[in-house]
């Protein structure tokens, strides 16, 4: 084959091993050896495809060439596979899958079976060009998360790698913060449409929803194309080398930083800054940069830098200039602060109400009192842990 990666011609023992093994991962049903061909030819990164997902409509040679690679696809397609009847009409366990998403998954069900029904290699080839574009190709396509491997302190070349369960919140789950969500959320849609959107920094106390908001948008916008790549300090050498792999794809990107705050001694946030603004080469159109931090100007700060005159310091004024200047570099920075003592109590009671939670609301209260001055103080998170405790009371 010119394009598309070479299958197995003949269906045998270890074949139908390896799509039961297929099946039970990702609890795919019917005729697994279409959904296991189908499973090739939409995590087949090559000149084709990443065309084909920019453009939905491809032409000239390299069509040619891939209409030629899938006239063996259609073939393998309407290959008779009676003889294997357990995994021609396969039924899987149903279950949450490995691999992909749900969603992902019943497209690729539904995409290997108008594979299969498809008259000619051409209607096959079309097909194929409108789920590159709908849904994307292989790994950064088919996932909403990922992480970065290898790179400069592993003295290896990037590697970007798919986060396969990522916690299925949405800002709904978050009470209260309504302002704060509405700024995030509006900044986040004006990026997918392909307007003008600002880098965006969440802060503010430990325990109130920063990351959460960032999960939840990772969800609520996957379908419309989002993808959130987690970068940790010690990676800011390799941002530029997962923006090169990433700047030409058919998808928006934030690159999300938890946590983020640097001690003195720590330097990295420079790499951080010209990466931000700064550096000669443009920043991509399709690649934002969220962060969230304890800290507003994320660089420690000490009162010796508000002092007029530091006697180790010459350029007193500059010194203070680098240090905001990372944080100034986030065109939105959102705040999230500790909710009051009615805002905690709303928080618990709501939570109770999701969660089936069926204490007198006196009770309720009272017992979420002594839980919070016994476990760190009035926090979102110090509610979702006293809901948890109670749920767990409640199976015991």
């Amino acid at each position: 084959m010119i394009l598309f990666q070479e299958f197995p011609n003949e269906i045998n023992d270890d074949v139908i091993r390896n799509l039961i093994a297929m099946s039970a991962q990702d609890a795919f049903s019917g005729n697994l050896w279409q959904v296991y061909l189908t499973l090739l030819l939409v995590n087949d990164e090559n000149a084709f495809t990443l065309l084909a997902e920019r453009t939905g409509i491809c032409e000239g040679g390299i069509y040619q060439a891939a209409l030629q690679d899938l006239n063996e696809f259609h073939i393998a397609f309407q290959k008779d596979i009676k003889a294997f009847p357990l995994i021609e009409h396969y039924e899987a366990i149903a279950h949450k899958p490995e691999n992909y998403s749900t969603f992902i998954r019943d497209r690729i069900q539904e995409l290997a079976t108008a594979l299969a029904c498809a008259e000619d290699t051409e209607t096959m080839l079309n097909t194929l060009c409108a789920f590159y574009k709908n849904y994307g190709v292989g790994t950064l396509g088919l996932h909403k998360a990922f992480r970065i491997e290898g790179g400069y302190e592993k003295k290896e070349r990037v590697r970007i790698a798919p986060v396969r369960n990522i916690r299925h919140v949405s800002l709904d789950d978050l009470v209260g913060y309504e302002i704060a969500k509405e700024e995030l959320l509006r900044n986040t849609q004006a990026f997918v449409e392909g307007r003008k959107a600002n880098n965006c920094l969440l802060y503010g106390d430990v325990g109130t929803g920063k990351s959460t908001s960032i999960k939840a948008i990772a969800n609520q916008f996957y379908q419309d194309g989002l993808r959130i790549i987690e970068v940790y300090k010690h990676q800011f050498r390799d941002i530029h080398d997962v923006i090169g792999e990433i700047k030409n794809r058919n998808y928006k990107f934030i690159l999300y930083m938890d946590d983020l705050s640097f001690e003195d001694f720590e330097t990295e946030y420079k790499y951080l800054k010209a990466v931000i603004e700064g550096g000669l080469e443009k920043r991509p159109e399709n690649v934002l940069i969220y962060a969230t931090s304890n800290r507003r100007h994320l660089v420690k700060e000490k009162f010796s830098d508000k002092a007029s005159l530091d006697e180790d310091d010459i350029r007193h004024s500059d010194t203070v200039q680098e240090k905001l200047s990372l944080a100034h570099r986030f065109g939105v920075a959102i705040y999230f602060g500790p909710p009051t003592r009615k805002d905690f109590n709303q928080i618990v009671t709501t939570l109770a109400d999701r969660n089936g939670i069926t204490l007198p609301k006196e009770e309720l209260i009272a017992e979420a009192t002594k839980w919070e001055i016994a476990h760190g103080g009035l926090s979102g998170r110090c509610a979702q842990q006293f809901i948890d405790y109670l749920k767990g009371e409640e199976g015991t």
